[in-house]
């Protein structure tokens, strides 16, 4: 059976959040926050490759068919504004990761152990692709807002693979 990426998170956060916390009063929490930054993005940016070969392409369709990753055990509401080959629009109305990371008392960390990896992963399956949010539940905002533009489709550069 696999795990969801719901459970995986809170797995996750239940070992590096301690982790941080004590490596954060060892050597100041700003350079390890820093460092523990740089390493989701770099997993993520790779996440993102390895879902564009499992999806099959990397087009704004195979991501929006991929959403349901993360949707699994309804950790995600959505309410898709637009889907089309040039845009993928949608916002995120409930969020049970932000709702763990609060319940495990990690709610300061929960950004940086899982929306940080947002931008990082979408450059990893496409790089052609460009992700504005401006806000996240995680933040304390009603919803996240995804807005997602692909500058080749929108070009007609044909995709292939997860290169532009």
């Amino acid at each position: 059976m696999d795990t969801s990426l719901l459970a995986r998170r809170e797995i996750e956060a239940r070992i590096v959040g301690p982790l941080i916390e004590a490596m954060a009063r060892e050597f100041g929490r700003e350079r390890v926050l820093e460092i523990v930054r740089e390493v989701i993005v770099g997993l993520a940016r790779d996440t993102g490759a390895a879902l564009a070969g499992a999806a099959g392409g990397c087009s704004l369709a195979h991501f929006a068919q991929s959403l349901a990753l993360w949707q699994a055990d309804d950790a995600l509401a959505l309410e898709v504004i637009e889907s089309s080959p040039e845009k993928l629009s949608f916002n995120v109305t409930r969020c049970r990761y932000a709702e763990m990371y609060a319940a495990l008392g990690f709610e300061d960390l929960g950004g940086l152990l899982s929306c940080n990896r947002d931008f990082a992963l979408i450059e990893g399956f496409n790089p052609s692709v460009r992700l504005t949010r401006t806000q996240t539940i995680m933040e304390g905002a009603p919803h996240c807002d995804f807005r997602f533009v692909d500058e080749s489709a929108a070009r007609g550069v044909a995709q292939e693979g997860n290169t532009p």
